[in-house]
């Protein structure tokens, strides 16, 4: 598990990710990310695979289209220490995050909080009953 202080560094960098800065902050994140992960999560903002579903109540829930399969991505999780929290329902997020601890997060992860900051979530207006069936998908997975 990443210490607290590593997962504190990475929230700066990405808190400063913005399309003016985005040569800087890539050569940052490759200090966090092996670069073929790091490309992964740029090509599904790319292929425009990062998907922001969004309430009238202002609830986003968010989907990132791979290659295999649609995943969801809870980027807004608080730790009880106060700190974010990411969760996907890929496998590679199962293994590599949570069982092994190779990796902080999965290429779903880190593409829907860089796609969030530089403004390229495709954003789609759903109804609760909308919301509700796009949340028994995802619980299928």
């Amino acid at each position: 598990m990443p210490s607290p202080e590593l997962k504190a560094l990475l929230e700066q960098v990405l808190d400063g990710f913005t399309p003016d800065t985005i040569d800087d902050s890539i050569e940052k994140l490759r200090f966090f990310f092996p670069e073929t992960l790091l490309l992964a999560a740029l090509d599904l903002i790319d292929r425009d695979s990062v998907i922001m579903y969004k309430t009238s109540w202002g609830r986003p829930q968010y989907e990132v289209l791979g290659s295999t399969a649609t995943y969801a991505v809870f980027p807004g999780l608080l730790s009880p220490g106060g700190y974010k929290l990411a969760y996907c329902t890929c496998p590679a997020y199962a293994y590599s995050v949570l069982l092994s601890e190779t990796q902080i997060m999965c290429k779903h992860v880190l593409a829907t909080l860089l796609a969030q900051r530089l403004s390229r979530c495709i954003e789609r207006p759903v109804s609760a009953d909308e919301l509700a069936s796009i949340l028994e998908r995802q619980c299928k997975v």
